[in-house]
């Protein structure tokens, strides 16, 4: 039986050099929310007609976003590689409004934070259509678990 979910995800510690309590409450939030409720199929068809639960690793090498899928025991499926170019607009993006809000939230009027989380909301949008559109063919995720997962691509990129 079908069950095109992800139940674990974990992030390549050693692409991430370095990140805030703000970044790693966001980043735990995120994985949070995406094991909570999720839809993600990968569309290739195993031999043995495997289709989920699945675990993902995500890391970057070379440029590249790799999504290694795995089945609930572990053992490899595939890996899907996206080239990181069409997404740095949105992480630069992502990293500027994220910084705008933490300082906004300590010394902002409730109608600035408010302006400033529509913004933020805006980049993580466009950034989830984008992902979802880059992954076309390869696995099927709905919106909010492409946010989720954008989420994820930004704390990758952390440098430091």
């Amino acid at each position: 039986m079908a069950d095109p979910r992800i139940i674990d995800i974990t992030l390549d510690d050693k692409t991430i050099l370095w990140r805030s309590a703000d970044v790693e409450q966001e980043r735990r939030i995120a994985i949070y929310d995406l094991l909570e409720e999720n839809s993600f199929a990968p569309l290739r068809t195993q031999a043995d007609g495997y289709a989920g639960p699945y675990k993902v690793f995500l890391s970057v090498a070379d440029g590249r976003l790799v999504i290694e899928v795995r089945r609930e025991d572990g053992s490899p499926l595939e890996a899907v590689i996206l080239g990181l170019a069409s997404f740095r607009r949105s992480i630069r993006n992502y990293f500027a409004i994220f910084e705008s809000y933490r300082q906004a939230i300590r010394d902002a009027t409730p109608q600035q934070i408010e302006t400033i989380d529509m913004a933020r909301r805006a980049i993580h949008n466009e950034a989830a259509q984008l992902l979802m559109e880059r992954l076309d063919g390869k696995i099927a995720v709905d919106f909010d678990t492409a946010r989720r997962l954008f989420t994820l691509i930004c704390v990758l990129h952390i440098r430091g």
